[in-house]
Order: structure tokens, then C-alpha cells, then sequence
């Protein structure tokens, strides 16, 4: 990753990317060489438990940990070593986003690292229109209760990091966002009437973007779907699974089995059906934005 202030230009540039990456081949070549976690444990005094976080990319890298593991998988090649040695290094290198680390959540930095490097982005909304869509006004109303006039420190670098995370809208290699939102979420006057308005603009806008594209549940479709807000990320790298986010009061949930990318899966094609066309539900967009 570049320094701080710098984007993920490209795919799988991320360090939270990189670390999923590596960790997949490590899990390959261990697999290759039939060889269990609780071994593979062992050889580098960690525990079987340390070995599937790594795997997962769930946790930093150590360089001496990487060289003795891939020492007990028998590979020997120069470059091939050399090659996955420097993908430690750079999972370790800071991304933009940490130095948000004061004020956001741990379990959030994760999803902000993949969604850097996502080319794809499915996200499903029942009360606000999604961070990716909010116009600054619009989440500070939100990241302050109503109260934007009492913002606090952290609500306003909560704020600064949403509004950076949408750079990645406007770079070359954008990726695609398919936004559906529950019809509630256009009356509902997040900040009062101006702020509104104002958000309700921003999504016009936004929309015609070719690569964004955002859907509408009308009332009597609503609810059916799924129960709350989620997001599926998608990658390019095949080393990378789909994941997906769900968000609760207390923290994140990550999905990446299966099972659990199976009912995101049926969630997303019953919106599919259940959600107005684009071009219908920009019709509804601009009744809601002529009422308000």
C-alpha cells in the first residue's frame, strides 16, 4: 500500500487484500503438502487456532513466520519464496484509512480495506441511503444523532472517513455499485429538510454515473427480502471470496463461508425482483425530492 494519504489505485492493492491473498497460498501449500494446521502451529510456536487466522488474512504477518512455513511446506524455489515475502511486507504497509484508527472501530478497518479494493459492490439499505451515496451534511446528521450542531471529535472524523471512502467512485478503475434502498429511506428527513433535499440531489447525480446504479423497494415490497442492511463484495482476484457485511449496534459480522454467502445470495436476487427498475425508481426518486 501506498503512504497514508495515498488511494488503492489498483485491485488487490490493499493490505487487507494482500493479507487474504497470502494467507490463501500459505493454506494451499500447506494442504499440498499434507500437512495439518495444529503441525504447521507447532513448527512456528503458534497455536492450530493462529495458523487459521493467518490463513483467513484475519491477522498480520511476521517475516520469520512466513520463511519458516514455507521451509516446512518444502518450497524451496528462490523466487517463489521471494515472492510471498514481499507480499508480507506490503500487507504490513499502513493504508489510507488507519489513520482513522483513533476514532472508527476495529472491526470496521477490515471492511474499508476490502471495499478499497472490491470491483463489485452490492449493498442493501432499510433506514439511510448507503455511506457510499451520503452527502457530508447527510452523514453528519447521522453520525451525530440529529444533533449535527453538536458534533463531537470523533463524529467528525467519522464523517472525514466516509467521505474519503467515495473517492474510490470517482477513480479510473471505479468499481460497480448496485444500491438498493427501501422506499422509507426517501422520506425519511435525515437532518431536516434542506439535508434532505440536498441528499436526494446527490443520488440524481450520482446515479447517472454509468457505473452506479441504485434501486428502489416501493412499501409494498418492503420487508420481504431480508431482515436488515447487508453488503456482498466482490473481487477480481480468484484467491479472494466473496464477502459479506453485515453491521449491528455492537460491531460487524463477516461472511465468507458457503452457507452464509448462499442466503446473501437469495437476499439478492429476491431485491432483484422485488426492486423497481432503475429507471423506475429514479422516477420515484425525483416525486420524493418534488414532495420534500
Amino acid at each position: 500500500m501506498a503512504p497514508v494519504e495515498a488511494s488503492a489505485g489498483e485491485h488487490g492493492s490493499g493490505p487487507t487484500a494482500r493479507r487474504m491473498i497470502l494467507g490463501s497460498q500459505l493454506r494451499r501449500l500447506r494442504e499440498a503438502a499434507g500437512i495439518t494446521r495444529a503441525e504447521a502451529g507447532y513448527h512456528i510456536r503458534a497455536s492450530e487456532s493462529k495458523i487459521s487466522r493467518l490463513e483467513l488474512g484475519r491477522v498480520g504477518f511476521k517475516v520469520r513466520d512466513v520463511e519458516d512455513l514455507l521451509t516446512l511446506y518444502g518450497v524451496g524455489d528462490p523466487e517463489e519464496r521471494a515472492s510471498l515475502i514481499e507480499l508480507v511486507h506490503q500487507s504490513a504497509q499502513p493504508g489510507w484509512w488507519q489513520k482513522f484508527n483513533d476514532y472508527m472501530p476495529k472491526w470496521f478497518d477490515d471492511y474499508v480495506g476490502l471495499e478499497e479494493v472490491a470491483v463489485r459492490i452490492q449493498t442493501y439499505e432499510l433506514q439511510f441511503f448507503p455511506g457510499l451515496l451520503q452527502t457530508e451534511r447527510y452523514a453528519r446528521a447521522i453520525m451525530t444523532h440529529g444533533l449535527p450542531e453538536h458534533a463531537s471529535e470523533v463524529a467528525e472524523a467519522r464523517v472525514r472517513l466516509r467521505m474519503r471512502r467515495q473517492r474510490l467512485l470517482f477513480r479510473p478503475n471505479a468499481p460497480r455499485l448496485w444500491a438498493v434502498i427501501d422506499e422509507s429511506v426517501l422520506h425519511r428527513p435525515i437532518g431536516g429538510r434542506e439535508v434532505h433535499r440536498e441528499q436526494l440531489d446527490h443520488v440524481l447525480e450520482l446515479i447517472q454515473m454509468p457505473h452506479i446504479v441504485v434501486q428502489v423497494v416501493p412499501y409494498e415490497r418492503s420487508g420481504y427480502a431480508a431482515e436488515g442492511a447487508f453488503t456482498l463484495l466482490r473481487f477480481a482476484e480468484p484467491e479472494l471470496p466473496n464477502i459479506g457485511y453485515v453491521e449491528h449496534i455492537a460491531g460487524g459480522v463477516y461472511l465468507d463461508r458457503p452457507d452464509g454467502i448462499e442466503l446473501i445470495g437469495r437476499s439478492l436476487d429476491r431485491l432483484a425482483v422485488d426492486a423497481e427498475t432503475p429507471d423506475r425508481s429514479r422516477q420515484m426518486i425525483l416525486k420524493a425530492r418534488a414532495e420534500t
